[in-house]
């Protein structure tokens, strides 16, 4: 029989606190833990358990029976719904069994809930609604009860398929119309109902009809399942590889990976790539014994239907891309960047006609994911140093969610080069980490479509970032360097499908015994076990002399090991289930067979009405507006939740300065007995996408690039990582507006000689649904490209930070500032777009940065800001909120007042130096555009004069009040 253990809180439970604080219709409120353990112990044992779970100062427990409880009026509980991944019950088996020295066996498990006991006249609408916004339906179950009602009822939220699993023949003998059917939302079920999409165009399932039709056979549900995944645009990249107008080659390769190409061989012998394109993560020299990786991904789609899971299991994810890289990298470092809608936009949307299917608001959107990411990273004891917050109404259909992780591992392992690595025919193909379930069917087609009505549930899943870390540790600090496998890769997208197949590619064939693989419950059919993106799973070659020893070892470190099939060199990708064959494909036609794409593009610039108001000739109050609009303001309270320090690497964290002001960049020590340092940036301008993408790609390169020179980064040593977030790629338009962002990328990339060393693209965020009146919305993101910089400093203690450091200190600006408002905060403030993008030099702006990085190895620099959004004056209010100390400037400009303060050209920044050093610091920007505009004041007063008229007299107290007054609640 299941047994029910409640624990309380003998004290104040700030959590509790915390909920009260968010529904002031609760008079109170008390929070109880349950574990629900579905296996049978005796009643002392129970007691041992309940007494590991509670402290037994601050809390207390009972046994099969209520908790003592204060008055309520009504209970709401909840948890998750059956085979949703339930981490702290994962975590509480653990520590029964560990306790107890026993094991669970098949389906026997831990189920842990919350119940909020509630204090307050409340309707039972009211109650449910409290409820309601504190769970996912999509993942979670709630029961709301009146005290009258309430009673101790054990629930086991176990997995019960009535379903018999079995292998089904498609036959694509039919119409256009229903092949299509089929390519966009499914093979039928019995019922008339689709399983989801496969995201396959009319001409890819021609071709694979040809295909079976020469095999003279029908496909099984398995084979075109399989290759959905392997063809998606989320692993394939269609797109980007498609022949494009005249570029015959498609723009990955004529911009992208040409760029990089070009930039290495004109590096010649200074070169630092090792890796690029062709694994998880890209590499390169951190110094002669090192090697550093870098990989971004994205996360959008699950992240819409359940953040949390939807963003820890991307960021668990990007973990594993570190993981898989050579032979195994160690994860050293997470950085995130998170787009959304305005959090206090209540106004709902539907998936569903006639108010269905409701979408999350993007206050819980954004809360949840901001919770994902800090358990997954902090779960993983991986620091977050580095990160960024981005809104815009127009990610409210779906968010943007970037997740990235740095890597290191040495460059020789096992006596050759650290990032080969190949399966070879003879292999076994071994599985490590968590269990197959239903979460992630369709995660990689799901991905490559927009979200609408049809979108699925089973394409959520959550990470379990504890089970990872053993798999982690087990695998980089262990088994790696005792040389125990031959290759190894991420089970992500696609699942087994992708992995093994893609493995299989490096020796020329593979054979899986499905029967054998894992699974976390029974009544799977085999084409869901062979394509679940359930989490916490790697694939690895290993050879059989050395299969005991790396099974033993992943034993001993409490590592799930299983060994389903073999690597073999027939050709072929072959699966057999209870003893038939049930996937025979050519592994050329899996990987290679998808028929390619021409595309067409058309682009056209549009016209935007420029502001006709007056500024005031006091811009005090605009200031102040300018430093609490939600692109410029503080979020601190996500730096504060993730773990930076971990690890011990930190040299320049989240937060700058006194003042605690988010820094554009970070700057970490991988190997403490080194004093080179890993410098990591990232630059987004999607509001510059209205006007011009190549501009708006071109400075979101040059802000990567400027971010990271401003913390100390060396712009020769510097390599770049893109990720494309498209809308409606299907739209000429929209392709019109990708192609020129490609070019930019190749052009400025080139020009500064930063490489392109791994990237991602994400090209259906689009929302297709309904308003709360029932109409039809189309919600599409604005095209969005995240540029991620990542590089080595030479010597991290010359790593400066933003903040003003000593009063009399000079305040300079380095770089031009022209009349460039189209696309800013400032215009989007007085709600225009405007015409006047920034446009990069970059030829001054190698120089500048060359320059910069000079002048910080001779100690010239006391603090860099990099200006980015809102120009010149937020810049100089975060210099002095971050130091605490008042500027007093005086800048001579040619353009407006308005403009001087709020254009956002590029390759700009605010320095402040000692005034011993002025002749020094100006001499290393002889030729370049620096301007002497002011100092550091004792106290805290901040003036701004332009062209000798005053513009803005403040302080730095009320400046940090509005910078902290956006996101002040959260």
């Amino acid at each position: 029989m299941p047994h029910r253990i409640e624990v309380g809180s003998r004290v104040a439970d700030t959590r509790a606190l915390v909920r009260k604080k968010h529904f002031p219709q609760m008079k109170d409120v008390f929070l109880v833990d349950v574990y629900t353990i579905d296996k049978e112990f005796s009643g002392e044992n129970l007691k041992k358990i309940g007494s590991a779970l509670a402290n037994p100062v601050t809390q207390y427990f009972s046994v099969d029976k209520a908790c003592k409880v204060p008055s309520f009026d009504w209970a709401v509980e909840i948890g998750f719904a059956p085979g949703v991944t339930d981490n702290i019950g994962h975590t509480t088996k653990e520590i029964i069994q560990d306790l107890l020295k026993v094991k669970f066996k098949y389906q026997e498990a831990v189920y842990t809930s919350q119940v909020r006991f509630i204090k307050g006249k409340l309707t039972r609408e009211q109650a449910r609604a409290i409820g309601e916004s504190l769970a996912n339906p999509l993942i979670q179950r709630i029961y709301v009860k009146s005290a009258a009602e309430y009673k101790m009822e054990i629930v086991v939220p176990r997995v019960k398929l009535a379903h018999v699993p079995s292998v089904e023949l498609v036959d694509l003998d039919v119409s256009d119309e229903e092949l299509q059917k089929i390519g966009k939302a499914g093979i039928a079920n019995e019922d008339g109902t689709r399983r989801g999409p496969l995201a396959l165009d009319l001409d890819s399932m021609k071709v694979i009809k040809n295909y079976f039709d020469k095999a003279g056979r029908k496909p099984t549900d398995m084979e075109l399942e399989s290759l959905a995944q392997t063809w998606s645009e989320h692993c394939k990249h269609t797109i980007f590889a498609a022949s494009m107008d005249e570029i015959k080659d498609g723009i990955y390769q004529y911009y992208i990976k040409r760029a990089t190409n070009e930039v290495r061989k004109k590096k010649g012998k200074k070169d630092f790539c090792v890796s690029v394109f062709k694994d998880n993560s890209g590499g390169i020299i951190f110094d002669d014994k090192w090697l550093v990786t870098d990989k971004v991904e994205t996360h959008n789609s699950p992240s819409a239907l359940d953040p949390f899971g939807g963003s820890i299991t991307g960021i668990v994810g990007v973990n594993r891309d570190s993981i898989g890289f050579g032979k195994g990298a160690k994860p050293i470092a997470n950085r995130y960047g998170f787009c959304f809608a305005d959090p206090n936009d209540e106004d709902p949307i539907y998936k569903g006609a006639n108010n269905t299917q409701k979408m999350l608001s993007p206050k819980r959107i954004m809360n949840g994911v901001i919770d994902g990411v800090n358990s997954g990273g902090n779960c993983s004891g991986i620091p977050t140093p580095q990160g960024f917050m981005y809104f815009d109404k127009r990610y409210k259909g779906k968010p943007l969610v970037f997740v990235g992780t740095v890597g290191l591992i040495p460059k020789r392992v096992c006596g050759g080069p650290s990032w080969e690595k190949e399966a070879q025919p003879g292999d076994k193909i071994v599985v490590i980490g968590g269990r197959v379930g239903l979460d992630g069917i369709h995660g990689a087609t799901f991905s490559s479509e927009a979200m609408d009505s049809g979108s699925p549930s089973t394409a959520v899943q959550i990470g379990d970032p504890i089970t990872q870390k053993k798999l982690s540790d087990a695998i980089v600090k262990e088994a790696r360097d005792m040389c125990l496998y031959t290759s190894i890769t991420d089970n992500g997208a696609g699942g087994l499908s992708c992995s093994v197949a893609e493995m299989a590619k490096e020796c020329g064939g593979c054979f899986v015994n499905l029967d054998d693989v894992p699974l976390k419950y029974p009544g799977l059919d085999p084409w869901q076990i062979w394509i679940s993106e359930s989490q916490e799973r790697m694939t690895l070659a290993v050879p059989p002399k050395h299969l005991k020893a790396f099974v033993d070892l992943m034993e001993r470190r409490g590592v799930e090991t299983t060994i389903i099939g073999d690597f073999n060199d027939s050709g072929k990708c072959e699966v057999i289930y209870h003893g038939k064959k049930i996937m025979d494909i050519d592994l050329g036609f899996l990987h290679d067979g998808l028929p390619e794409k021409s595309l067409t593009t058309v682009y056209t610039k549009v016209k935007h009405a420029e502001p006709t108001k007056k500024a005031p000739a006091d811009l005090t109050k605009v200031l102040h507006d300018m430093m609490a609009r939600q692109n410029t303001a503080s979020f601190d309270f996500v730096s504060h939740q993730f773990d930076h320090v971990v690890q011990a690497q930190t040299i320049v964290g989240p937060l700058h300065g006194k003042g605690r002001v988010n820094g554009r960049a970070s700057v970490i020590a991988p190997v403490l007995s080194s004093e080179k340092g890993v410098v990591l940036s990232q630059g987004l301008n999607p509001k510059y996408s209205d006007i011009d993408t190549y501009h708006m790609a071109a400075s979101a390169i040059d802000t990567a690039i400027r971010n990271a020179v401003s913390v100390g980064a060396d712009v020769d040593n510097l390599a770049l990582l893109d990720n494309f977030c498209w809308c409606s790629s299907d739209d000429r338009e929209r392709l019109g507006q990708l192609k020129e962002a490609a070019k930019a990328c190749y052009e400025y990339g080139t020009a500064y000689e930063t490489p392109f060393v791994s990237g991602k693209d994400s090209m259906f965020n689009d929302f297709k649904g309904y308003d709360s009146k029932g109409n039809k919305v189309l919600i599409s993101v604005p095209p969005t490209l995240l540029v991620s910089s990542f590089g080595v400093a030479p010597d991290y203690k010359k790593c400066v930070t933003l903040d003003a450091k000593f009063a009399g200190d000079l305040v300079y600006i380095v770089g031009d500032t022209a009349d460039e408002t189209g696309g800013s905060e400032y215009f989007d403030y007085l709600g225009f777009i405007g015409n006047k993008i920034p446009h990069v030099d970059s030829k001054k702006a190698v120089k500048i940065y060359r320059a910069m990085r000079e002048a910080m190895k001779k100690d010239l620099v006391a603090s860099c800001e990099s200006v980015s959004l809102g120009g010149l004056g937020v810049s100089l209010a975060r210099v002095a909120i971050a130091g605490q100390l008042g500027l007093n400037i005086d800048m001579k400009m040619k353009q407006s007042a308005e403009s001087a303060l709020f254009s956002e050209s590029q390759s700009r920044f605010v320095v402040t130096i000692n005034p011993k050093k002025k002749a020094a610091f100006e001499k290393s920007f002889k030729g370049l555009p620096v301007t002497l505009v002011g100092k550091v004041n004792k106290d805290d007063k901040f003036s701004i004069k332009i062209n000798g008229k005053p513009v803005v007299k403040t302080d730095v107290k009320t400046l940090d009040k509005f910078y902290r007054v956006t996101f002040k609640n959260y």
